[in-house]
């Protein structure tokens, strides 16, 4: 009986220890999973707050929520208070001191903004609102340099911040001040130079000032790919900048000279050429392309019989003058009346001249020809245009050699 009774109290004690282990098991999983729907509904701030309302960060987010740019003074009193319950909850939770610092700034307290900001950095550099109010405090302030310090803390620590801060700093590049100090930054190589290089040969505001970005950075031995530099030439012609465009070019291309076609060869291996450069139509049924060797290169092109137009062009920015356009052919065969011919046009459709190609059987595919630029005519368009031909093959050959020049 004695041994009965000490079981059954043994029993009872493991049953209460294992009821009581049970208990506290549900208890904390019902803690984790609140925590996790909470975070769930971070961007529901209330709703997460309630899930579980002894965390501090999501405090602190509902804090934040309450505090937007339509907050009324009410919604700030109240994000204030739970921004100070955030931070008895949890005293690293930086989006409370970031809010308190964001109210503080609105009540006309610039001092006591400048130091819950401070400490709000001291607790997390990734806190992207903390940054944000770094930036424009330092701009409001005229310290360029310490906004782009912020500007790359942010861009750095936040997937978020490209979308944000991209736009600004590329309207920004177009005070010099700016974009000497964005050139010392991106002189350092971070981690999201390249994107935002890209981000502004595509979208930047102002493309004057993203060439000016582009050759110093080039000055500094930073590389900027050869896309970005296409669109940049692009956008610079299309915004009627030829000069820019050309002198952008002239200083990627070394050697390149403006009273001259360039790579006579076809020897340059351009992944994304730009229209100073050759590109060969992309306009089926006609097929155009250059095709490089190790001693030079050759323009292939074939079109189907009575189809006719562009197969290679190149645009110009000659000098009024008298000019000597020479080449070689190879493979062509056609009746006069449908023999490929090379002609100069101004950009305002004014055509200069023409040079017909010989068949590549006479004078081993030599041709030559003289050209004239006139005063008014500073843009050119230098194209090998195919004509229609009667023959069931069309037209095909090779362009081995072409250049137009100057005459001395």
């Amino acid at each position: 009986m004695a041994r009965w009774s000490s079981h059954e109290r043994r029993s009872g004690v493991e049953w209460a220890v294992r009821t009581m282990l049970a208990v506290a098991a549900l208890a904390i999983g019902y803690v984790g999973a609140a925590q996790a729907l909470g975070h769930a509904f971070k961007d529901d701030a209330a709703q997460a707050q309630m899930l579980s309302p002894w965390n501090g960060r999501i405090t602190a987010l509902l804090a934040r929520q309450l505090s937007g740019a339509e907050a009324t003074a009410t919604d700030r009193t109240r994000a204030d208070q739970l921004a100070r319950r955030a931070l008895r909850q949890d005293p690293t939770a930086v989006a409370a001191v970031s809010t308190l610092g964001l109210n503080t700034q609105l009540r006309g307290d610039g001092a006591g903004a400048r130091r819950l900001f401070a400490y709000a950095e001291k607790l997390s550099r990734r806190d992207l609102p903390t940054q944000l109010w770094a930036i424009e405090d330092a701009v409001g302030r005229g310290d360029v340099a310490g906004a782009l310090r912020h500007y790359d803390i942010a861009l750095r620590t936040s997937r978020n911040a490209p979308a944000l801060l991209y736009p600004i700093l590329g309207s920004a590049i177009v005070d010099p001040s700016v974009r000497g100090a964005l050139l010392r930054t991106l002189a350092a190589r971070p981690e999201w130079g390249e994107s935002f290089v890209n981000y502004v040969a595509g979208n930047g505001a102002d493309m004057q000032a993203t060439a000016a970005l582009f050759v110093g950075l080039r000055r500094a031995r930073i590389p900027v790919a050869a896309q970005a530099s296409a669109v940049v030439i692009n956008g610079l012609i299309l915004g009627n900048h030829w000069n820019e465009a050309w002198a952008y070019y002239a200083s990627i291309r070394p050697g390149a000279d403006r009273r001259r076609s360039r790579d006579p060869r076809f020897q340059a291996a351009i992944v994304t050429p730009s229209p100073f450069d050759w590109a060969p139509a992309d306009d089926p049924p006609i097929t155009a392309a250059i095709q490089r060797g190790k001693d030079g290169g050759t323009f292939v092109f074939a079109a189907p019989s009575s189809v006719g137009g562009s197969l290679l062009v190149q645009a110009q920015v000659l000098p009024p003058g008298e000019y000597h356009l020479v080449g070689r052919s190879s493979g062509l065969d056609q009746p006069e009346a449908s023999r490929p011919y090379w002609a100069l046009t101004c950009r305002d459709g004014r055509e200069l001249g023409r040079l017909a190609l010989p068949n590549s059987a006479q004078a081993s595919g030599r041709f030559s020809g003289r050209l004239r630029v006139p005063a008014g005519c500073p843009v050119q368009i230098l194209a090998l245009i195919a004509r229609p031909s009667d023959s069931v093959s069309g037209v095909s050959g090779q362009i081995d050699a072409v250049q137009i020049a100057q005459l001395r």
